[in-house]
Parts: structure tokens; C-alpha cells; sequence
């Protein structure tokens, strides 16, 4: 692999910066990084996922203990969710060197279109929270979703602290600020269910990784501090903001088949 610049190691930090201030807040941070990422000369896809993975994971370490400590997340939902998101990761990751992630794409972005558009026409979504099960029924539908939303993450990525918001939100009733708590301790055991697959297999270039990771992991500290400073409504305009972008990368890479 080249040599990079310092032109391209600042970039490559403000992008891991900026991906974990947005992953704190509402995920979606490999929206940025993992196509920074791509930009290096010589990078192979499966090399670029993992190395995400490293930069995300130190900064969804410290946001998941940034809200542990200030929200009080409900630890019987993020227990089975995160377990069965961690199997769900391993298993993606597997599968993300034998599927092409282009037959994931379309469907993806008309789940994202719906969400986008459910959540403009209805602006009291995720202002509080309003539980729809208790008991097993709850920590199941948890956990099925953690393991659904775990395969997406191994085999594709971005996006999946978002996904995890909107089914927080949209499936099991939590408001936009607990949502994205527990959002980043399921997102925190998805990224290391792929890097157990990952590191062992030799895709992160670790140089990268922990650059963009350290770098990551101010953006998630400042991201969480201001998310719970200023409350679930702060988080859902922020939310809006990366489902559109999502939407729109999505669709670029399905119209261009990139």
C-alpha cells in the first residue's frame, strides 16, 4: 500500500472525527469513514470494512460509557440485544467476502425511504418513550432485531447505529435519547462480532484503523455529552439529517452500481 500524505492522514482524521460525533449521536458515522477509507490508494473493500470497524468500535467504547453514566440506558433491553447482534456480525462478516453488498442495496434504501418519510409525517415519533411489550416479549423482539440488524453491519456497515435507532424507536417504543444509548452498546458488540472475524483473517491495517479510532473516539465523547445535553428532540433533527444522506448514498451507489 502507499505511502499517504499529510493531506490524506488529516483527512482521513477529521472524516474518523466526524463519523463518531454523528455515530454518538444517532450513528450513521460510516457514512463518513468508510468511504474516506475507500479513497486510500490500494485499499481493498473487505480491507476498508474492517478497518472502519477498529476506528468504530473505540468510539462507540467511549459514547456507550458516556451514556451508560448519564441516560441510565435499560440494560434488559441492550443484554439480549447486543448478544444476538454480536452471533448476527460474526455471521455477516463471513458472508461479506462471498455476498456482493450491491444485492443488499435496494432494499435497504426503500426501507429508508419509508422510514424517512414515516418520521416527517408523524413529528411526535420518539419523543417519549412508550414501551409496546414487557417482559420476554420485549427482550425477544430485542434481541431478533439486534441479530437481523448484526448480519447487516458484518456484511455492509454503514448505517447500522441508525437502523438500530429507528428500530429502538419505531419497533419497541423508546424515545429518540434512550434509543440512541442503547443504540451504541448493541453498535459497540456489532463491531467486535466482525472484528473477531476480521482480525483473524488479516484485513485491518491497523496504522489506519487506530488513527481514524482515536480520532473516532473524541468525536463519540463530544457527540454523546452534546446529544444528552440536549435531548431526544436535538436527536431526532439529526437523525432526519442522516437517513436523507443515507438515502442518497444508497441511491447513488444503486443507480450507479458502485
Amino acid at each position: 500500500m502507499p505511502e499517504l500524505d499529510v493531506l490524506a492522514w488529516v483527512l482521513l482524521v477529521v472524516a474518523g472525527f466526524a463519523a463518531g460525533w454523528v455515530d454518538a449521536v444517532v450513528g450513521g458515522g460510516g457514512l463518513i469513514q468508510l468511504p474516506a477509507l475507500l479513497l486510500v490508494p490500494g485499499i481493498a473493500p473487505v480491507q476498508a470494512l474492517a478497518t472502519n470497524k477498529v476506528g468504530s468500535i473505540m468510539g462507540t467504547s467511549t459514547s456507550s460509557i458516556t451514556y451508560a453514566r448519564r441516560v441510565q440506558p435499560d440494560f434488559t433491553t441492550a443484554g439480549p440485544m447486543a448478544v444476538a447482534a454480536l452471533a448476527g456480525a460474526v455471521g455477516g462478516a463471513v458472508l461479506a467476502a462471498r455476498i456482493p453488498a450491491a444485492a443488499f442495496r435496494p432494499i435497504i434504501l426503500v426501507v429508508l425511504v419509508a422510514v424517512f418519510v414515516y418520521t416527517l409525517l408523524k413529528p411526535s415519533l420518539g419523543d417519549r418513550t412508550r414501551l409496546r411489550w414487557e417482559g420476554n416479549r420485549h427482550r425477544v423482539t430485542a434481541a431478533m432485531t439486534g441479530l437481523v440488524i448484526g448480519v447487516y453491519d458484518g456484511v455492509l456497515g454503514p448505517g447500522t447505529g441508525t437502523f438500530l435507532v429507528i428500530a429502538l424507536v419505531g419497533v419497541l417504543g423508546y424515545a429518540f435519547l434512550p434509543a440512541s444509548a442503547l443504540a451504541k452498546i448493541v453498535n459497540f458488540a456489532t463491531n467486535l462480532g466482525a472484528l473477531i472475524f476480521f482480525v483473524p483473517a488479516g484485513h485491518v491495517i491497523w496504522h489506519l484503523g487506530l488513527a481514524i479510532g482515536a480520532a473516532n473516539l473524541m468525536g463519540g465523547y463530544l457527540g454523546a455529552r452534546m446529544a444528552v445535553a440536549r435531548g431526544s428532540r436535538f436527536v431526532r433533527v439529526v437523525f432526519v439529517v442522516v437517513v436523507g444522506a443515507l438515502i442518497l448514498r444508497l441511491g447513488y451507489d444503486v443507480v450507479t452500481g458502485g
